[in-house]
């Protein structure tokens, strides 16, 4: 394991997190079900789940009859993930990795691969994003959802309430950098990266994964009767949701034409 600052930090986090992830609003009632209605029919998919934290999202998709593999760079989350799948007689392979180096996986393996909400935190996102096009097939579609980068801290914010109505002023968009902050009910302090919308398109050309659809979902009154908070999300979009492919032809020839 290559000890970069996203992996110390998530492994430090550790059962804080695996406790939190199973009950939080946001997660569970509208990140989690938007995401797997992004995914459609995943049924005898090989489906890679990067990123997978205390292995929710596999154990779902495994569910649906996916074939699933889950990678995590927190050693006390794949002991977690791997004791869950076992108590649901679910078969799951997990592996620890850093997410930019996917040793022992096979070139062209999965039909779909996904990040939730973890590429916003890897601190080598090209690294990461080259060892997803190695191990995604021709063909194959990947499913990003990160912190939305126009609505979330670092970009200076401030939210308000102007006759009832939730309202946000925003600012100082165009200045990445990496910050510590926290996990609501969690002591341990996490790192975030903000990323430019430009930032992540780029980095998904430079490693030959096209951009195919961008979403900002409006939450559902059903999402919404689940948690007051998540009303928010009809303002203002704290996520952003990205699917990608991995071409069938050669997109390094048609890139280095342009």
């Amino acid at each position: 394991m290559e000890k970069d600052s996203s992996t110390e930090c998530w492994n430090k986090l550790g059962t804080e997190w695996i406790d939190k992830a199973q009950t939080n609003d946001f997660r569970m009632d509208y990140i989690m079900p938007n995401t797997l209605r992004l995914m459609e029919n995943v049924d005898g998919d090989k489906i890679l789940d990067l990123g997978c934290g205390e292995g929710g999202y596999s154990r779902e998709l495994a569910k649906r009859g996916a074939l699933v593999t889950s990678i995590d760079c927190s050693e006390g989350c794949i002991a977690y993930a791997r004791e869950q799948a076992k108590k649901e007689r679910l078969i799951i392979d997990h592996y620890i990795r850093n997410s930019n180096d996917l040793h022992g996986i096979k070139d062209n393996t999965f039909d779909k691969i996904l990040c939730s909400m973890m590429l916003m935190d890897v601190e080598d996102i090209n690294g990461t994003l080259r060892e997803v096009e190695r191990v995604l097939k021709p063909g194959g579609q990947v499913y990003i959802s990160v912190l939305h980068p126009c609505f979330k801290p670092p970009v200076e914010h401030k939210w308000f309430k102007d006759n009832g109505n939730i309202q946000v002023i925003v600012k100082d968009y165009f200045h990445p950098e990496t910050w510590e902050g926290g996990i609501s009910e969690c002591k341990t302090p996490v790192i975030y990266r903000h990323r430019t919308m430009s930032d992540y398109v780029k980095a998904f050309t430079m490693n030959r994964l096209l951009l195919t659809d961008l979403e900002e979902p409006i939450p559902t009154r059903e999402q919404i009767k689940k948690s007051p908070r998540i009303e928010w999300l009809t303002k203002i979009p704290m996520y952003m949701f990205m699917k990608l492919m991995k071409p069938k032809f050669d997109y390094k020839e048609i890139i280095s034409e342009q």
